[in-house]
């Protein structure tokens, strides 16, 4: 089995006038949101054994805010080819993961995150689904399972929804 975490970046402060996209810090709130994500994938055993993590600011700030609540923070790869990328950019890297690694999260960008997951969740509760499809905020993330026992073996309606997490949803939730 392989599970495949889609992890979107926190909230950014808003392009500044000459600045580039990529250069986008988190906003205070996108700071917060992203330790009670980390601190949710605590809760729910739900740590990865690799991250794949764009290289934008964000994205890097995300997952550092995200890793530093982890008990032991796993290693992470840097990726230039899923910074703002199509769903299919994203789906070649998790394919090209290490077979030793069951649980990948990748921070990443919309619209790519969560079209990739529409791409690939076949079943799961129908209401998670629905708003996954909906919409995918700054901070959301989605938990996918396949029973394959390879990276390259994921394709296209393949995956089980087990999580699908919005900011909003953790503040609901005292779990």
């Amino acid at each position: 089995m392989r599970r495949l975490l889609l992890l979107r970046h926190a909230k950014a402060e808003r392009l500044q006038s000459g600045g580039r996209d990529h250069d986008r810090i988190l906003a205070k709130r996108g700071r917060e949101d992203a330790a009670a994500v980390g601190a949710y994938l605590v809760r729910h055993k739900l740590i990865p054994d690799l991250a794949l993590v764009s290289t934008s600011a964000r994205t890097r700030e995300t997952w550092g805010l995200v890793a530093k609540i982890f008990p032991k923070v796993p290693p992470a790869e840097f990726e230039g080819t899923i910074y703002e990328a199509e769903p299919e950019a994203i789906l070649d890297a998790v394919r090209a993961t290490e077979p030793e690694v069951r649980t990948l999260l990748v921070v990443g960008h919309n619209p790519g995150m969560q079209q990739l997951a529409g791409i690939l969740i076949a079943s799961g509760e129908v209401e998670a689904r629905q708003r996954l499809l909906e919409e995918f905020p700054t901070s959301a993330f989605a938990t996918i399972s396949f029973a394959t026992g390879s990276w390259d073996g994921l394709h296209a309606n393949g995956g089980r929804l087990e999580h699908f997490v919005t900011p909003q949803t953790l503040e609901a939730t005292t779990d």
